[in-house]
């Protein structure tokens, strides 16, 4: 398949059937593997056409790395596009989402084996394509995350649906912090299924393609027998992690945390006051829904309040374009949020966030079962 061909004229998605698997390389190195638009149109292609290929048994992605296959998977959305087209009034915006969390939907649904391997960085976007695979493979190189708070954005790609489904409060803590998970720590936090030395993803995916599988199940059952799985990492404190963030409010959180005296609550304490104060209320409340809604439901969700990330503000006083632009663009690592602290932010404004700017027959998800 041609994937987008940009300067360099090489295929930034390279996707095509060896033997029975659907094979599908992220091939973006410089930029981490970040998704642009163009990208997501490759996939969803490749994704739709093998569905009802009888050639194809199962699906099994990768990323590139500066080195070759593996090594990275994918850093998320390409952010830079974000803040170029919010300030441009670019609908292609609007498409890159609603595209996106369409696709995310069809992993999640998919109805042959699909096997990722998250090597390397697998962050917001990553696990959006990701997260829905039947078989999530990470190694002792995975730095896992959703560090969307960081750039005033919110854990979307469904992260609303699979960070509530996490252990305990878990997803609470990892969507508002933004916390990096080692490749043990996310099968610990059901995030992964099998964490296996990097040095076995090379033979494995060989193995896969030359192997004369008899049903697709059998590619799944070979997947998961894989000798060396590392064991699972829980995150310390646990008990702590739980009875903090399974206090109702971000401000009841912060308080706790800022009357104790231990490095695990001065530091998270620390984080938290680094990040958007109003998108952490909103990501609070994003996760509680989504722990009793079904994903088509928390994608669609996810797309009203990224629309109000980029709308219910003028885009100058956008929290997700102030913090792209802090991270990204200017990287002086000094968003300015509005407002500053906790202690100010609007409840009112918060619940906008769960408003649709559409009826419902008209939302740009509506063909999501």
């Amino acid at each position: 398949m041609n994937g987008w061909v940009g300067e360099t004229n090489v295929s930034e998605v390279i996707a095509e059937v060896q033997g029975h698997i659907g094979c599908i390389t992220l091939n973006r190195p410089k930029a981490l593997n970040a998704l642009s638009l163009p990208m997501i149109r490759d996939l969803t292609a490749a994704l739709k056409r093998w569905q009802d290929d009888p050639q194809v048994l199962a699906v099994a992605v990768r990323g590139t790395g500066k080195e070759g296959p593996f090594g990275a998977f994918c850093a998320g959305g390409d952010i830079r596009f974000f803040h170029q087209a919010a300030h441009a009034g670019d609908t292609a915006l609007g498409d890159f989402f609603t595209e996106e969390y369409a696709l995310n939907h069809l992993i999640h649904t998919y109805k042959k084996p699909y096997i990722a391997f998250m090597d390397g960085i697998v962050m917001g976007g990553g696990m959006g394509i990701s997260q829905g695979a039947s078989v999530r493979v990470v190694t002792e190189r995975t730095k896992m995350a959703m560090p969307e708070t960081n750039i005033g954005l919110f854990p979307d790609v469904g992260g609303g649906y699979f960070l509530s489904r996490c252990p305990g409060k878990l997803g609470e803590y990892l969507g508002l912090t933004g916390l990096m998970l080692t490749g043990p720590q996310a099968v610990g936090a059901k995030l992964a299924d099998l964490a296996l030395p990097s040095s076995m993803l090379e033979p494995i995916w060989d193995k896969l393609i030359n192997s004369p599988f008899e049903n697709s199940e059998a590619v799944e059952r070979w997947v998961l027998a894989q000798p060396g799985n590392m064991a699972p990492e829980k995150l310390a404190p646990q008990l702590q992690i739980d009875t903090v963030f399974g206090l109702p409010t971000v401000q009841g959180m912060l308080d706790t945390l800022e009357a104790a005296s231990d490095d695990w609550s001065q530091q998270t304490a620390k984080t938290l006051r680094a990040r958007s104060p109003l998108m952490l209320n909103v990501v609070l409340e994003q996760i509680r829904r989504a722990r009793g809604m079904g994903l088509a439901d928390d994608l669609r969700m996810e797309r009203d309040m990224v629309h109000h990330c980029f709308h219910l503000r003028p885009v100058q006083d956008s929290e997700t374009v102030e913090g792209v632009r802090a991270l990204a663009v200017d990287k002086d690592h000094s968003p300015k949020w509005k407002p500053a602290r906790v202690e100010e932010v609007d409840a009112a404004e918060v619940a906008r966030f769960f408003v649709s700017p559409w009826p419902s027959d008209h939302h740009p998800l509506r063909h999501l079962a």
